[in-house]
């Protein structure tokens, strides 16, 4: 796969980013390096190795739950591509 301008042009208009030439250029040169990573790893023979449903052994590891700080409802709709001054904004999905 070619990493070009367009692809990273689309990657960040998904991402709602913007990049200069120069982030641009450091992208790309990532998103090589990982397609090369990736491409190394289709090399290898897997004949016979069994699949992982998990990395480890551990089963069920919880963490306590922690009430931290919370943000402003402007902070939170700051970066929403639509909303009012209360909500997110969304195209109507359930028709009658």
């Amino acid at each position: 796969m070619e990493v070009t301008e367009a692809l990273i042009d689309k990657l960040a208009k998904l991402a709602r980013l913007s990049f200069n030439e120069q982030e641009k250029a450091e992208i790309r040169a990532d998103l090589e390096r990982m397609i090369g990573f990736v491409d190394q790893l289709r090399a290898l023979d897997l004949d016979g190795v069994e699949p992982l449903m998990h990395m480890s052994e551990a089963d069920n590891i919880w963490r306590e739950d922690l009430v931290r700080g919370e943000i402003s409802r402007g902070e939170a709709l700051s970066n929403a591509p639509s909303h009012n001054d209360q909500f997110f904004t969304v195209p109507k999905v359930i028709q009658k």
